[in-house]
């Protein structure tokens, strides 16, 4: 009979480390909670005063603001669509090459730092420096958003590039081709189909993105949602609200369908002729 080898034990982690760690994170949190100064019984009211506004909005709403409101929403879905497809554009040609394995490291490391910080600023921060140079315009909003989804989908790509198999990538390169020849044909075929389903994500964060980016004055449903309010035209705000839910709920049923039909291909055909 064989005796297997004796391998050591893997070390307990250390119980002061972990106690240390749980003391910090409750710190942090009662620290939060006293610098914001919660009110209690604001959170009491809460309920009441949710009720109230509720029943303002959706009781009796105009709906004669219905078609100016889908038109705006329109606008939206528009400044969505142009971020989507210059964002994932971009992002694609820049995120292949951040990839491990597609580019050396010097072409690496600076790509991924602009992903890294186009991540860290918000898309609401983006369009309020694009003002200075496009104006309160939903063109603003929209390139906003594609230098936005540049940080994200960079990163989506570089990561599903060094999630595909490499074999093709590897006989492109071993048969002399260059780094645009190993992403054309090494590469972009085994990607293609995933890309394409994060890219109609995109497209779905863009949508509900742009209604934020309105705030400002950069146009669309959030732009009109925000003087509504500011005129406690509650009514108005109800029918908008509605609009925003079903067009969005829409639109992430078609793409979830389409990005599932990517991902999964056609389903099998049944021949019933036998």
């Amino acid at each position: 009979m064989t005796t297997l080898p004796a391998f050591p034990a893997p070390a307990r982690p250390r119980r002061i480390v972990i106690r240390v760690v749980q003391v910090l994170v409750a710190a942090v949190v009662v620290a939060a909670v006293l610098h914001l100064k919660v009110q209690w019984s604001d959170l009491t009211e809460l309920p009441s005063q949710l009720a109230h506004y509720l029943k303002l909005m959706f009781a009796d709403p105009d709906w004669s603001k219905l078609p100016y409101a889908l038109q705006q929403t329109w606008v939206s879905v528009k400044m969505a669509w142009f971020g989507a497809v210059l964002g994932v554009v971009v992002s694609t040609l820049l995120g292949i090459p951040a990839a491990q394995g597609i580019a050396p490291l010097w072409i690496r490391l600076p790509l991924r730092g602009l992903f890294a910080i186009l991540r860290a600023v918000p898309e609401v921060v983006i369009a309020i420096i694009l003002l200075t140079v496009t104006g309160l315009t939903p063109f603003t909003g929209a390139l906003a958003l594609a230098i936005g989804g540049v940080g994200t989908h960079g990163k989506w790509t570089y990561e599903t590039v060094e999630a595909a198999p490499t074999g093709t990538a590897e006989a492109v390169r071993a048969a002399g081709g260059n780094l645009l020849e190993v992403g054309r044909w090494g590469v972009w075929p085994a990607i293609a189909p995933e890309l394409m389903s994060l890219a109609l994500y995109r497209f779905e964060i863009n949508v509900r993105t742009s209604a934020i980016l309105g705030v400002i004055g950069v146009g669309g449903v959030g732009d009109l949602l925000t003087g509504y309010t500011q005129y406690r035209q509650w009514d108005a705000v109800g029918v908008l609200i509605v609009v925003v839910v079903v067009v969005t709920m829409v639109i992430d049923g078609i793409s979830g369908a389409i990005r599932r039909r990517i991902t999964r291909g056609a389903p099998a055909r049944v021949d019933r002729t036998t």
